[in-house]
């Protein structure tokens, strides 16, 4: 049993507590307020407070964690065992900085609650990220900082067993838009057909033809490919299904077609699957339960797993909506314009929300690599995206913890705009299914 004295236990402290101990290194441990209690213990113990007494582990307190509310942070940066850090208090100190706060600070998303500019999908930009301007965002330092606070933990106190973390990789494949050209119905089919002669795009015309009358095989159509790849890695894959309503932004087959609902049942007898909410439900919680209802009716199961379309992640608004509609897992922490680990953290982690100071049961699955970053925002030619993304998966391997990419099937289709990415997802998976 580890003990930590804090001068002030808050939701916050117990919430970053079990983060650390709990789930991190499952370490049973309580905390108290009492400095005879901790003065008279005999086993491990750590000092949190603002006042170190003797000869224990001491972590000083800054104070982001004892707060309530959300205010603009003045944080310090310093440096540790090669890694910057938040919230630096005395560099005399073991620990040079309070490393609670700094983990609170990262995982929870403070700063997405702050008063930020946002893209033109009303996103936080990984360019406004303090891990961004601080030249840490394709490191997970939290990992880095937990693996080195254990180090001292055990070198203290010897007789602490840790949670053993092996590597492990996860890939996402998200469903926007099934097919190019089938299954689209008459009048989206008249539709196409009528842009390709205004813009005299007879390439298109010719393509959508030879693929209605089974001349060709739609470009979209890539699933066979992507479930060889699975066999072949022994991966573990999750698929994302857009089923919302049609709109600007959202533009799959109605969740009702039944080639459609053919295509998803065939996938989640391989695969795990999950909700990709629309663009248009962001602020719906009632078409987010709509939504989430066509797939578990067309899969026969509760649907846990949730990554929002476009990223599109507001706190705490988006993570309430799943939370109240049983989401238990989501997998949108990533940045679209950057690769990299949005908290700063390669591990799964649960859901604080600062808006009402409360633990919640949403577990968080960030994801440092997505195909679209890397082609439209980054610029990256496909030969060149391995030695692009090696270094956020060594990363990973390094520190034992969970690699998770982002994937759509159409970027497999070597058509249109991503010809000569056909291989790319392999020769990724290739660097990343095993350590």
């Amino acid at each position: 049993m580890l003990l930590i004295y804090t001068h002030k236990i808050t939701l916050r402290t117990k919430y970053i507590f079990n983060f650390f101990f709990k789930d991190m290194y499952e370490i049973p441990f309580q905390i108290t307020q009492s400095e005879e209690e901790f003065a008279s213990w005999e086993g491990a113990k750590i000092n949190y407070s603002q006042q170190a007494f003797a000869n224990e582990i001491f972590v000083k307190s800054t104070g982001i964690i004892c707060e309530q509310g959300i205010k603009e942070q003045s944080i310090s940066i310093g440096e540790w065992k090669g890694n910057k850090t938040l919230f630096k208090t005395d560099t005399s100190f073991e620990i040079p900085f309070d490393i609670f706060s700094a983990v609170f600070y990262l995982i929870t998303r403070y700063e997405e609650y702050l008063p930020h500019i946002r893209d033109k999908y009303d996103r936080f930009e990984a360019e406004s990220s303090i891990a961004f301007h601080h030249d840490f965002l394709e490191k997970p330092i939290v990992n880095d900082w937990l693996i080195e606070f254990g180090k001292i933990l055990k070198g203290k106190f010897p007789h602490l067993k840790f949670k053993q973390h092996n590597y492990k990789y996860i890939s996402t494949i998200d469903i926007d838009n099934a097919y190019a050209f089938k299954q689209k119905g008459v009048m989206r089919t008249i539709g196409g057909y009528g842009r390709s002669i205004v813009n005299f795009f007879w390439e298109d015309f010719t393509e959508r033809t030879k693929v209605l009358f089974g001349k060709m095989k739609d470009p979209y159509d890539t699933y066979d490919e992507q479930l060889e790849i699975q066999k072949m890695y022994d991966l573990h894959v999750i698929y994302f299904f857009l089923l919302g309503d049609y709109g600007v932004n959202d533009k799959n087959l109605p969740s009702n077609n039944k080639k459609f609902q053919s295509l998803i049942k065939l996938l989640n007898d391989y695969a795990d699957v999950g909700i990709h909410p629309s663009f248009g439900s962001n602020n719906s919680t009632v078409q987010v339960k709509k939504e989430i209802n066509r797939l578990s009716t067309i899969v026969h199961r509760d649907i846990t797993k949730s990554r929002q379309h476009f990223l599109k992640l507001n706190f705490p608004a988006t993570y309430k909506t799943l939370v109240d509609n049983g989401i238990t897992d989501d997998y949108t922490m990533g940045y679209a314009t950057r690769i990299g680990f949005r908290a700063s953290v390669c591990s799964p982690f649960y859901w604080y929300d600062l808006d009402t100071e409360t633990e919640t049961t949403l577990r968080v699955h960030p994801f440092p690599i997505m195909e679209a970053t890397l082609k439209f925002y980054m610029k990256i030619k496909p030969e060149d995206v391995v030695k692009t993304v090696q270094g956020c998966v060594d990363e990973v391997k390094r520190v034992d913890g969970t690699l998770i990419t982002l994937w759509h099937n159409e970027t497999m289709s070597n058509w249109r705009e991503w010809k000569g990415w056909q291989n790319v997802y392999e020769d990724v998976v290739k660097i990343s299914y095993k350590k």
